[in-house]
């Protein structure tokens, strides 16, 4: 495992601490750990979300450009950016509201 000095500002040092006082962590190290696994989890969702919007977003262009689509209703958009989110994010199935 790889060592670091992090300087924290001292809201963020309060809540470290307060947060080992819970209990639930056992040191500042846990508390850090635990956050940035979060950190991660929302990126690789943003990421995801990006992607899907990307890929929706190809897909009408296509379809406008094939003279498959030539109008895009709000409730259909939403609806095909739901199934690409689905389709990034694997069973969990995150709405693109969250």
């Amino acid at each position: 495992m790889g060592t670091r000095n992090v300087v924290f500002p001292e809201p963020l040092e309060q809540a470290i601490q307060g947060l080992i006082s819970t209990g639930r962590y056992q040191n500042a190290s846990e508390v850090i750990r635990a956050g940035l696994r979060l950190l991660l989890q929302a990126e690789a969702e943003q990421t995801a979300r990006i992607e899907a919007l990307r890929n929706a977003t190809l897909e009408t262009i296509k379809g406008l450009e094939q003279g498959q689509v030539d109008q895009v209703e709000l409730q259909n958009l939403q609806q095909l950016l739901e199934q690409h989110l689905a389709k990034a994010n694997g069973p969990k199935g995150e709405s693109l509201e969250g």
